[in-house]
């Protein structure tokens, strides 16, 4: 499964995301987690330090190695220059398998069980001349060429607000968790993402953070309606964990949203098909507003009519 953690700034989502990692791992799940916030501190929510979160090899900086595995042996991409982020896969492409051996998830870092991925940084050569998008679009071509099985998991932290509809990446996910505050501003986000994602049956439950009584509960409740799945509260062992120490356990109820998260991540049903659409859908759409224009190429000449994912491994 595929999974995003969306929110506001400051809403926890980054937190939530690694307790929710953590949970896979603990149960021996096979998880690869994507820190792909401008703020990349998704390491050191898993535990590492900031020196070891650093030396982690960034996706967007080797997106030129990515694009040049994953095209393959496709004969509708003739270089990894004419990919873009919304490429989708094709006969004679490399699909990616989470306990594959590839030079992808080579970029990861081992950490709790989980293999890390990292967008990577703002760069001083990027200021004021680039958008985050471009590092991105290495979370999306690794999405578009992602066969995941039964029982594995990819779990992304995304950027903050609604900036993941500036692409087709939010049809990527399975399931999107939203993290809401019990706040105006907390479900003003929930309202821009139901808003913008009522076309392309996107799922999204709401996770409600830092919730300290009932009435916080109704508020959620409220304006989110049966989209809310569950609340975490406020959190000794959470802040244990973010201080450093070692040793914390989540609390009983907190302990019991995760589970509940993860049994609606496994309830979700699989639409391969679906999944390929929405990206020819998305890449046509970039090739005709800038893609083609950029590239010096018709990108629509990339699209596989016939292609479709091996569903029997995929399950």
């Amino acid at each position: 499964m595929k999974v995003a953690f969306v929110g506001k700034g400051g809403s926890g989502k980054t937190t939530l995301s690694s307790l929710f990692v953590r949970h896979l791992a603990l149960r021996g799940l096979p998880v690869v987690a994507i820190d792909a916030d401008i703020n990349q501190h998704l390491g050191a929510a898993l535990g590492m330090d900031d020196d070891q979160a650093a030396k982690i090899p960034a996706m967007g900086a080797h997106l030129t190695e990515i694009k040049e595995y994953l095209r393959g042996d496709n004969p509708r991409i003739g270089s990894a220059s004419t990919m873009v982020k919304t490429t989708p896969a094709g006969t004679g492409s490399r699909l990616l398998r989470l306990r594959g051996d590839d030079p992808v998830h080579a970029l990861g870092q081992e950490v709790g069980g989980v293999t890390l991925l990292v967008t990577g940084p703002f760069e001083d050569d990027d200021l004021g001349v680039a958008c985050y998008h471009s590092k991105t679009g290495a979370v999306e071509l690794y999405l578009n060429h992602l066969l995941d099985g039964p029982g594995e998991y990819v779990v992304v932290d995304m950027t903050a607000g609604a900036d993941t509809f500036a692409s087709g990446l939010f049809t990527r996910f399975d399931l999107m968790f939203l993290v809401a505050e019990p706040t105006r501003k907390g479900v003003g986000v929930y309202r821009q993402y139901v808003e913008y994602a009522r076309d392309y049956d996107v799922a999204i439950r709401v996770v409600g953070n830092k919730v300290q009584s009932e009435d916080d509960v109704d508020y959620l409740r409220e304006h989110v309606g049966d989209d809310l799945l569950v609340w975490l509260g406020q959190s000794a062992a959470v802040r244990a964990m973010e201080q450093g120490r070692s040793g914390a356990v989540l609390e009983d109820g907190n302990e019991a949203a995760l589970g509940r998260m993860l049994a609606e991540v496994d309830a979700q049903a699989k639409d391969w098909d679906a999944f390929q659409r929405q990206a020819v859908e998305f890449h046509l759409k970039n090739a005709r507003r800038w893609a083609n224009r950029a590239t010096g190429e018709d990108l629509a000449a990339q699209v596989d009519p016939d292609f479709r994912f091996p569903v029997a491994y995929a399950g």
